[in-house]
């Protein structure tokens, strides 16, 4: 197999060639390494390689598992490896050894994948791009000059040009589905509660954020989904099981459903004309396919929804830089933390416990009032962001201006998605459509809490419809 051929098949096709012994994991693990080398010196979006566990990549997996001998990354934030650095992005936590292994890194594990990296995320996964001081530039593979998205834009570019099927990602208010959107992949972002966060913590930024991959093709998020999705000794909750595995939606014909439609943001945000546009073909499309499709959207109030936001968002990170520097023996100073992240962690100091008790109340509402929206649809389709990507350097957190500037900088890129970590709803954003320019365009797909199955039959039918499988970035390794 050469790296050309490597790149035509997704985790589960790679697994079945391993098990037929038609190619080794050492062999796909060397192909990988191949792509490594030949692009990261262009994206930069792999921090580190766990060169040792090539020559042993036979002996990492069972033949068993459902991706066998598979290639992949963990993203430098939220799920980690005991024995391995994670360092979040951050000049702070550069050097940081992980004690034990999460819950989902077992579960990644047991699944075959053979974890061989990371990927970069800027700092503690605050942006919708991927920048930062201590790791550099992520770069898109269709535009070098753009940005890959964020958080999880590490992982969104690798995927992208070919260098692995799938790399693990988490979401806090977009960072699956952003970077899924600005690089042309699939990125689902599961229920809250459906992929467990132990055993270091219960919920991470109050329940706001989780944690899956993005991937390259339906199937290989519906098994995966599968493998992941086992709740761990002492969670504090467990989410009802689906009816069957989600790798039997595939194909299945999804029942005449009721999609909701929007292609303007509910929170003011304009949205660049060609991707309305293709949001609505894609609109006409599922009414082709039968379905029922109908102009709307979720309304709620947004002051409290917005402070809210804010208030969770900021004492987490001011929590965790505190956490970091005990732990690191270092100052929270302008040595160690980017100028946003700075006046975030200063603001943090400010936020009482009060506050953040009103903030979780305020959030209640909006969940309230959106999940009665959703008791008249099964879908809500919107575009995943509202702006093709913008020039690297234009929002990341290396920027010396005010706060206040700097989130309406990223508002176009989270308008359509953070409602959603909010709600706990399952989101998808699919690789749909392209711009003018050549850009891929992403497409948002929202169903109820718990109904990932539903996003899987969607998914799977807009697959085959607008098959992307084949498309390539500019920068691929393939190539």
């Amino acid at each position: 197999m050469n790296i050309s051929e490597y790149t035509r098949y997704d985790g589960l096709g790679l697994a079945d060639l391993i098990r037929r012994k038609e190619v080794s994991a050492k062999e796909v693990a060397q192909l990988m390494l191949e792509g490594v080398e030949k692009l990261n010196p262009a994206i930069n979006a792999v921090v580190e390689i766990y060169g040792d566990r090539i020559g042993r990549a036979d002996q990492l997996f069972s033949p068993e598992a459902p991706f066998a001998g598979v290639p992949f990354f963990l993203k430098d934030l939220g799920a980690a490896e005991a024995g391995q650095a994670q360092e979040m992005g951050s000049r702070l936590a550069k050097g940081q050894i992980i004690a034990t292994d999460a819950w989902l890194t077992m579960r990644f594990k047991q699944a075959g994948l053979i974890i061989l990296g990371r990927t970069s995320t800027p700092e503690f996964g605050f942006a919708a791009t991927t920048e930062s001081i201590l790791t550099g530039v992520t770069r898109n593979p269709w535009d070098l000059n753009r940005i890959a998205g964020g958080s999880s834009g590490g992982a969104a570019a690798a995927v992208a040009a070919g260098i692995l099927p799938m790399a693990h990602a988490s979401d806090g208010g977009g960072s699956i589905r952003i970077p899924a959107a600005c690089c042309g992949v699939v990125g689902l972002k599961p229920s809250r509660g459906r992929v467990s966060c132990g055993p270091d913590t219960d919920e991470r930024l109050f329940g706001l954020a989780q944690e899956f991959v993005i991937s390259r093709s339906v199937r290989d998020t519906a098994a995966l989904l599968d493998a992941v999705s086992m709740p761990a000794p002492g969670d504090p909750f467990i989410i009802t099981r689906a009816g069957q595995p989600f790798f039997k939606e595939i194909g299945v014909p999804a029942a005449k459903l009721r999609i909701a439609f929007t292609a303007e943001s509910w929170t003011g945000v304009d949205v660049d004309p060609q991707i309305a546009a293709r949001a609505n073909d894609i609109a006409l499309l599922c009414e082709e396919m039968g379905h029922r499709v109908e102009v709307s959207g979720p309304h709620f109030e947004l002051e409290p929804y917005f402070d809210a936001l804010g208030v969770l968002w900021n004492c987490s990170l001011g929590f965790a830089c505190d956490q970091l520097a005990r732990k690191m023996g270092r100052p929270v100073d302008a040595r160690h933390l980017e100028p946003v992240t700075l006046k975030v962690y200063e603001k943090a100091g400010q936020i009482s416990a009060a506050d953040i008790l009103r903030a979780r109340a305020a959030l209640n509402v909006t969940r309230r009032q959106v999940g009665a929206f959703f008791e008249n649809y099964d879908l809500l389709l919107t575009p995943t962001i509202a702006r093709l990507p913008v020039a690297t350097g234009t929002i990341d957190q290396n920027q010396d201006i005010p706060l206040e500037d700097w989130y309406l900088g990223t508002a176009p890129f989270n308008a359509f998605t953070n409602l959603f970590n909010v709600t706990g709803q399952p989101a998808i954003s699919l690789p749909l459509c392209e711009s003018t320019e050549g850009l891929p365009i992403g497409m948002q797909f929202v169903a109820g809490f718990g109904k990932e199955a539903l996003l899987i039959r969607i998914a799977s039918a807009l697959e085959q419809a607008l098959p992307w499988i084949e498309r390539k970035s500019t920068v691929h390794v393939s190539t």
